[in-house]
C-alpha cells in the first residue's frame, strides 16, 4: 500500500457496497486504499474527519456552457469552477458553443484550453463540436482529447455554430463511430420548429403558453426518431442532451432494448419547474427545449427510474442580465438557458428525498452516469482504490434558501432565487485537496483539464 499524504475518514462513506464508515487514504491526488474508519493508520498522516456528514463521489457534470473565451462576459471558467466547488461538483464538461471559437477543431480547442490557465477550482473537460463541413477535423478533436462531439439539428442561437442537417450527421457518424466517440445531439427538428412560430406570430410574447407553443414535444420526437435511425445505421453511439419532451421516452424505451446504441439525459430544471406554476414574463426560466407540463415532469421521473434516461445535469447555460430582456418579460425574444450549475446536487436531493429516491440512485444519475458518458469512469465517480480523490463532505438534513449573495455564478439570475432546498455542502475536495469549505470559503484553484483517451 502507498504511503499516503492524507486520510479522509467519515462515519456515512458512500462506497460502492453502500454508506458505511471508512477511512479514504489519499496519495498523488488518487484512494490507493478504503480501510476501516479507525483501522490502524500511519501516524504522521494528516486526518481530515468528516464526522457525521455524508462523503460522496465528487459530482461529474457534462453538460455546462461556459463560453469563455469570446463570451466570457455571460459565464467564465473562473466563477463557473467556483460554483462547482461551492456546490459539490468536481468534474464539468463544457459544452462547445457559445465560446469564441467554438471548439470545433483541435485548434480551436487548444485556444480554448489556453484560457484555463490558473482559473480551474474543479477539473474540465469539453466537448467538441460537429457543424456542417468539419468532418475533416473530428479525428483532431478526437486526439486532443475530447471524449465526444456535439450537434444541433436546429439554429443553436448563435451563428458561429450552425444547425448540422441529416446529410451532415451522415457524413460524421461512422467518423465518430470509427473513432470510438459519441455524438451529442441537441435534438429539435426545424420543420415543427418553423410552423409553431407562424403559428404563435402576433401572440403576447410575455405568456409563457406563447413560448411553449413554440418549441413542440413534436420538434423533439421528430429529431429524435431521426437521431435513433441514423444511429442504428452507422452504430454510432448518439446521446440526447436535456430531453424534454416525454413523449419521446417510448422511442428511445424501443431502441434501446433493440440494441441500438442510444441514451438521453434530462435535466434538473424539467424535473423540478413545470409550465403550469412560472408566471407570465418570468424569462429567468426559458431555456430550450422548454420546462413543459407537470404531467410530463411526472414521465421524465418514470424514464428515469425505468432507466431508459440514464442521467441528470444543469445544462448551465448563463448569460448577461440584459439578454433575459427582464425590462419587457418577452419570452420569444430572451435569452434561452438556465443557471443553476452551483445549486445542482441540493436541487436533485431536494427533489429525491420527496420521491423516495435512494442516495445510490442519485449519485448513478449526476456521477456515475455522466462520468460513464464523458469517458471518466475509470477514474471518476466512486469512492475506491484507484480513483481520482474527488469528494464531496455534505449535510443531507440541512436546509437553506438560494439568495442572490449565495450564489458564485457571474450573473445570480436563476429560477431557483427564493427556493427552499435540502443538502447543504461543507467541503469540497479535487484530487484530494480542499477546493472549498462552508467556513473559509474558496482555496487556490485545484482543478485540471482533463484530456480522454490520450
Amino acid at each position: 500500500m502507498a504511503h499516503p499524504e492524507v486520510l479522509i475518514r467519515g462515519r456515512r462513506v458512500l462506497l460502492p457496497t453502500g454508506v458505511a464508515p471508512a477511512m479514504l487514504h489519499i496519495t498523488d491526488g488518487r484512494i490507493t486504499a478504503v480501510t476501516a474508519f479507525d483501522a490502524p493508520a500511519p501516524s504522521d498522516v494528516p486526518r481530515i474527519d468528516a464526522n457525521d456528514l455524508l462523503v460522496t463521489p465528487g459530482i461529474v457534470d457534462s453538460h455546462v456552457h461556459i463560453n469563455e473565451p469570446g463570451r466570457t462576459e455571460w459565464e467564465g471558467f473562473l466563477t463557473a469552477t467556483q460554483a462547482a466547488a461551492a456546490g459539490g461538483i468536481t468534474t464539468v464538461v463544457d459544452m462547445p458553443l457559445n465560446s469564441i471559437p467554438p471548439t470545433t477543431s483541435a485548434d480551436n480547442a487548444e485556444t480554448k484550453r489556453d484560457a484555463l490557465r490558473d482559473q480551474l477550482h474543479v477539473n474540465v473537460a469539453f466537448w467538441g463540436g460537429v457543424v456542417p463541413g468539419n468532418t475533416k477535423d473530428l479525428p483532431g478533436l478526437q486526439r486532443f482529447g475530447v471524449p465526444g462531439c456535439k450537434c444541433f439539428t436546429c439554429h443553436s442561437g448563435v451563428d458561429e455554430f450552425p444547425m448540422s442537417t441529416r446529410a451532415d450527421l451522415e457524413l460524421a457518424m461512422p467518423v465518430l463511430r470509427d473513432l470510438g466517440r459519441v455524438l451529442l445531439v441537441h435534438a429539435e427538428a426545424p420543420g415543427p420548429l418553423e410552423r409553431a412560430e407562424l403559428e404563435v406570430a402576433g401572440q403576447d410574447p410575455r405568456l409563457y403558453q406563447t413560448y411553449l407553443r413554440s418549441r413542440p414535444k413534436s420538434a423533439e420526437d421528430e429529431a429524435v426518431a431521426m437521431v435513433i435511425e441514423l444511429s442504428r445505421k452507422h452504430r454510432c453511439p448518439a446521446h440526447i442532451v436535456h430531453l424534454s419532451s416525454a413523449s419521446a421516452i417510448p422511442l428511445l424505451r424501443a431502441a434501446q432494448a433493440e440494441g441500438v446504441p442510444v441514451t438521453a439525459e434530462t435535466c434538473l430544471h424539467y424535473l423540478t419547474f413545470t409550465a403550469e406554476e412560472i408566471p407570465d414574463g418570468a424569462t429567468h426560466y426559458k431555456c430550450a427545449p422548454p420546462i413543459r407540463e407537470a404531467s410530463n415532469r411526472e414521465l421524465l421521473w418514470k424514464g428515469l427510474e425505468e432507466g431508459v434516461i440514464g442521467m441528470i445535469v444543469s445544462d448551465h447555460s448563463p448569460c448577461t442580465p440584459a439578454l433575459k430582456k427582464p425590462e419587457t418579460g418577452d419570452f420569444l425574444g430572451a435569452w434561452g438557458g438556465i443557471a443553476g450549475l452551483q445549486l445542482g446536487l441540493s436541487v436533485l436531493w431536494t427533489q429525491a428525498q420527496a420521491r423516495g429516491v435512494s442516495l445510490e440512485q442519485m449519485v448513478r444519475w449526476n456521477t456515475l452516469g455522466p462520468a460513464k458518458l464523458a469517458g471518466l469512469a475509470a477514474r471518476k465517480g466512486q469512492l475506491a482504490a484507484g480513483f481520482d480523490a474527488d469528494l464531496v463532505f455534505w449535510d443531507d438534513a440541512a436546509s437553506f434558501v438560494v439568495t442572490p449573495e449565495s450564489i458564485r455564478h457571474k450573473h445570480h439570475v436563476t429560477p431557483y432565487a427564493g427556493r427552499t432546498l435540502k443538502g447543504v455542502v461543507h467541503q469540497t475536495f479535487v484530487g484530494g485537496r480542499l477546493a472549498y469549505s462552508k467556513t473559509g470559503g474558496l482555496a487556490k484553484p485545484a482543478g485540471r483539464f482533463e484530456a480522454v483517451g490520450r
